[in-house]
């Protein structure tokens, strides 16, 4: 197996102080918002095998695809790793989102290469061919939005701000069917004149801060993102807050923002996003209109279920892709065999679980090429990212 080096990305949403918190380092000031661990060209994370320092995971990957993933993996999804685990630490929202299912990335994606449109063009939707399906499991109390309430409680959500420009919208929410509501609702805000949605904002978010509760979160967008149209957009989802330990599964058409806390996440090597708002990224409104799927459902948080033996907790989700589980390892825990055909990622949280002969410390992750024997030893926490092939 392999120690990981792995990249962490600035953006500007990021905390300052969680990841550096997690692997005992000094803050730089800058934030620092995610660490990926995989094999995404965007930032493989590194090894040292055979003497050589710093080779990407990628690099190793392609040489040697079945010794790397395993036959069964390869077989399922082609010679590159199917999927990219992080630590996630949000100081600010995200921008509000959609995936693509495989299908519709499939075809998104070939009809943008038919066009010529260059991969780093600011108003090229598909980046590559695949889905991005994703879970995310929360280290601290996290808050995200996750899917479209029912029209019925948005409708009175937004009456109760008492501002005339949205009485259009609650009349919608009310007298139309649910998906009908819900996507008349979405497209007249994102396709609005910019400077009277704008007005709007302002007037709501005033409204959201002086009545609090539930409306408090979208007084917070509006701070971050002031006249987007994305916070009324963001009006629509569910807000959910998670507890250490809880996590919440995003498919194909959901549209959602991760608002604030620190988390592991994993999703299918993918980096297709269509954005709502609550960003200055291109928003492609007739494409996104495509992909939602317009469909009110309550979110649905996950707590890992116990899997025999070895004190195995399970994340359960509907992909192949990946796997996530947990391990909470008190003193004098039985050694638990990871062994598998599929290729793994395992990640400290706490304590200092042992993988092997090689004791991780929070935030050290290492690899485990497919049907590498690999035993899990030692007290603490511990996240296994595999594949379900």
């Amino acid at each position: 197996m392999d120690r990981l080096s792995n990249t962490v990305r600035p953006y500007a949403w990021g905390s300052t102080t969680a990841i550096p918190e997690l692997l005992g380092t000094a803050p730089t000031g800058e934030p620092q918002a995610e660490m990926w661990m995989g094999a995404h060209p965007g930032a493989p994370s590194r090894v040292t095998r055979g003497g050589t320092t710093g080779q990407p995971l990628s690099a190793l990957i392609d040489a040697d695809p079945e010794g790397e993933l395993g036959p069964a993996a390869v077989a399922r999804f082609g010679p590159r790793f199917p999927f990219l685990l992080k630590l996630l630490a949000a100081a600010a929202p995200l921008s509000l989102q959609v995936h693509p299912d495989l299908a519709q990335a499939q075809e998104g994606y070939a009809a943008e290469e038919r066009a010529g449109i260059p991969l780093d063009a600011p108003h090229r939707n598909y980046k590559d061919a695949n889905h991005k399906p994703e879970l995310l499991c929360a280290l601290t109390p996290f808050e995200g939005l996750c899917g479209f309430r029912a029209p019925d409680r948005t409708a009175d959500l937004l009456a109760a701000l008492d501002v005339d420009s949205l009485k259009p919208y609650v009349d919608l929410l009310r007298a139309h069917p649910e998906d009908a509501a819900l996507r008349e609702v979405l497209s007249a805000v994102l396709s609005a004149d910019r400077a009277d949605i704008a007005a709007t904002v302002a007037e709501a978010a005033a409204a959201c801060e002086r009545l609090g509760g539930a409306h408090a979160p979208y007084a917070v967008l509006a701070h971050h993102y002031p006249g987007d149209p994305g916070v009324l957009a963001a009006m629509l989802l569910n807000h959910v807050t998670l507890q250490p330990g809880e996590g919440i599964y995003l498919g194909a058409g959901v549209p959602h923002a991760y608002l604030s806390g620190f988390g592991v996440e994993i999703m299918a090597s993918s980096d297709n996003v269509l954005r709502c708002g609550l960003t200055p990224k291109h928003v492609d409104v007739p494409e996104l209109l495509r992909i939602v799927r317009f469909e009110a459902e309550d979110p649905t948080v996950l707590r890992p279920e116990a899997s025999a033996p070895y004190g195995e907790e399970v994340y359960e989700t509907p992909v192949d892709e990946f796997r996530l589980s947990r391990y909470v390892r008190a003193e004098g825990a039985a050694p638990a065999d990871l062994t598998t055909r599929a290729p793994q990622i395992l990640l400290a949280t706490a304590g200092a679980p042992r993988a092997g002969e090689l004791t991780l410390t929070p935030g050290q992750s290492v690899f485990v090429p497919a049907g590498e024997k690999v035993e899990l030893s030692g007290t603490g926490t511990l996240f296994r990212a595999t594949t379900v092939a």
